[in-house]
């Protein structure tokens, strides 16, 4: 009989680079750690071009990180943004990562933490945005567009400006952030390896 155990994993080496309680206290460091994490995907041949990281707002501590594992994994909704939210939430011990309190550890987004927000290095596709609401985060910042991505054959879903107005009117924030530069020379170097386009 087939286990029921399903188990979702980061790449080894990510562990090089969540260096969980660090402070990144500058918008662009906490944006270079999730540039970085895609960067690396598309090095190690582990994933897409795509990194997140979620952190403390105010203090710039590290809570996770994720990395799209889609390819690796056989498994269509292991985006970098939801791989991050489900770090962040099996290290508070939460389903939720909205508020200050909850489980976890002091100094993780823990109980006696402060409010969270991921940076990603890709602005999120639909299913990304639904799980970003979901998860209770109130802040998202993206380098690379939309348009980035498409222009490689990614195809982000239905995103429509009336998505983002409902998002705001449900407290969440998605702001377009700094270094899309260097996000998109990711995904080209993504396309230059011949990166696999996963959508359908």
């Amino acid at each position: 009989m087939e286990s029921l155990r399903l188990v979702i994993a980061l790449p080894p080496w990510c562990e090089e680079l969540e260096r969980v309680g660090e402070r990144y206290e500058a918008p662009l460091d906490r944006m270079r750690v999730a540039i970085a994490l895609s960067r690396r995907n598309v090095e190690e041949g582990s994933g897409g071009p795509f990194g997140a990281a979620i952190f403390e707002a105010s203090s710039g501590r590290l809570v996770a990180v994720g990395v799209n594992s889609v390819v690796r994994l056989n498994n269509a909704v292991l985006h970098a943004e939801t791989m991050a939210v489900m770090r962040a939430s099996a290290r508070r011990g939460s389903f939720t990562l909205a508020s200050s309190t909850g489980g976890g550890e002091e100094g993780e987004g823990g109980k006696g933490g402060e409010p969270l927000e991921l940076y990603t290095s890709c602005e999120p596709c639909a299913m990304c945005l639904g799980a970003i609401l979901w998860s209770g985060l109130r802040r998202v910042i993206f380098a690379a567009r939309r348009d980035d991505a498409e222009a490689l054959g990614f195809d982000e879903g239905p995103v429509f400006p009336d998505t983002f107005a409902y998002l705001r009117r449900r407290g969440v924030s998605v702001e377009a952030g700094p270094l899309r530069e260097e996000a998109r020379a990711v995904l080209a170097s993504y396309r230059a390896a011949g990166g696999a386009i996963y959508n359908g």
